[in-house]
């Protein structure tokens, strides 16, 4: 393990998601000490990215009044080791490395919604994945975006630099366009509110069969 962790480029890429997560959690933590609201909005921001939530993160910052070039370094940054972690998980699990059921059955979820989009993007290229990881669409972002660029065989910093570019892109987008509607309209924390709730319906029942299913894989080998 530690070999494919250090001489494969998908094995130091899951090193680099490590310590981005190590550092932010150290920031996190420290904050938390020291009674800084700020680390608690990061870290919520930081669990609704984990649930695809990019503008739900972006959001989150604005009400709670970060500026824009916080809001915006801080939401890439969780882009960031979240593609490094599921990008490293999705390599190294499809070519055997990790072997955990778990794994296996989150890895080919991502993998069956990559497949649905890539013969779309297939054609583009490069401009492919960069628009499809910007557009503020379901099942869009960096996850899906590297995926499937690593299932076109796309050299790695071509596939990284069109979703950091078109990550980078989207969560400008956002978050100008929160700010502007915060300095308008009181009734922001409501739209906020109301994408939070419409982005975490759709996980509840996958969520309980993926947790049912554990449970009964679990009992099977009591």
């Amino acid at each position: 393990m530690k070999k494919f962790l250090i001489y494969t480029v998908e094995g130091r890429v899951f090193v680099t998601g490590i310590l981005l997560t190590v550092f932010f959690f150290i920031f996190a933590t420290v904050g938390l000490v020291q009674g800084m609201p700020s680390a608690k909005v990061a870290l919520g921001a930081f669990l609704t990215h984990c649930v695809g939530s990019r503008a739900g993160g972006i959001g989150l910052c604005i009400l709670n009044g970060f500026d824009p070039i916080t809001t915006i370094a801080l939401n890439f940054y969780l882009e960031g080791l979240i593609v490094c972690y599921t990008y490293a998980v999705f390599v190294l699990s499809t070519s055997g490395i990790f072997k955990a059921p778990w794994i296996n059955k989150a890895m080919s979820k991502l993998k069956e919604k990559a497949e649905e989009k890539k013969e779309k993007i297939e054609r583009w290229g490069w401009i492919g994945i960069f628009a499809f990881v910007m557009a503020p669409l379901p099942v869009t972002g960096p996850v899906v975006g590297t995926i499937i660029g690593y299932m076109l065989r796309m050299p790695l910093f071509s596939n990284f630099s069109a979703a950091g570019l078109g990550t980078l892109t989207a969560i400008v987008a956002w978050c100008y366009g929160f700010d502007f509607l915060e300095h308008r309209f009181a009734m922001l924390q409501y739209v906020f509110g109301a994408i939070c709730v419409i982005i975490i319906i759709p996980y509840l029942k996958p969520l309980k069969k993926f947790i049912d299913s554990l449970r009964h894989e679990h009992e099977s080998d009591d």
